[in-house]
């Protein structure tokens, strides 16, 4: 996305994504082993590690992006989503994404 002021010929950039391929790969492997081999509880600690190589590579108006949650943060949280997905055979899932996606995005900060 590209922004610029009235009659300015130079064009300010306002995002710019600087992330690659082999740290991407990477760091999914590796979310994805700890899920799975903790069976889903220590998935928390998976979003951190994604969303850290995410705001690493992220930046707004030349200024890179920080993510400052931790798995602690919203470990008691997720613990109590997936048992709500577990007895409501995953009805809950509905209510979960928009509440993470709110935590990711709260969590998110300018460098």
């Amino acid at each position: 996305m590209v922004a610029s002021g009235a009659g300015d010929a130079t064009a300010m950039q306002i995002y710019s994504f600087r992330g690659g391929a082999a740290s991407w790969f990477g760091t999914q492997i590796l979310g994805v082993l700890i899920t799975v081999c903790t069976l889903g509880i220590c998935y928390p600690f998976a979003v951190v590690l994604v969303e850290r190589w995410r705001a690493k590579n992220t930046y707004l108006h030349g200024r890179q992006l920080l993510f400052v949650g931790t798995g602690w943060g919203i470990f008691g949280l997720w613990l109590k989503w997936l048992l709500l997905c577990i007895i409501t055979l995953g009805i809950y899932t509905f209510w979960v994404y928009p509440r993470l996606m709110q935590w990711r995005v709260e969590k998110t900060v300018y460098a």
